[in-house]
């Protein structure tokens, strides 16, 4: 019984206790601009991958972005085509890799989320 009590009484407590403030974050999903649909690179060739950082929150929970090639539904994530940049600068410099050719490549931009470019095509 006595047991009962104590557990009640600190279960009464932590219930009362005020929640901690912890800073709002939000998750900033920027809308890649560059590759669009349409868009051909050749192997070899560098580009600047471009987004939209104009609605961007105060606070993002990961600024520090990465880009990635995905085909077919897979992305490559053991070759990041670009990484460590700050995802407000809205763009970042890259190299095509030396992949198959094809119509269906996307980028993957990851910050605090991973959003895709259209679809786009590699040639050699």
């Amino acid at each position: 019984m006595k047991a009962s009590v104590v557990l009640f009484s600190l279960f009464s407590t932590l219930a009362a206790a005020s929640p901690i403030n912890i800073a709002s974050r939000d998750v900033f999903v920027p809308p890649i601009l560059y590759p669009h649909a349409g868009t051909v690179w050749k192997v070899g060739q560098h580009h600047n991958v471009t987004w939209d950082v104009s609605d961007a929150p105060a606070q993002i929970t990961n600024p520090v972005g990465q880009v990635f090639l995905r085909q077919n539904g897979l992305t490559q994530l053991s070759n990041p085509l670009a990484q460590g940049f700050n995802i407000l600068d809205g763009r970042v410099v890259i190299q095509v890799p030396n992949v198959a050719p094809a119509k269906d490549y996307q980028l993957v931009l990851f910050g605090d989320s991973g959003n895709f470019s259209p679809l786009f095509t590699i040639t050699k």
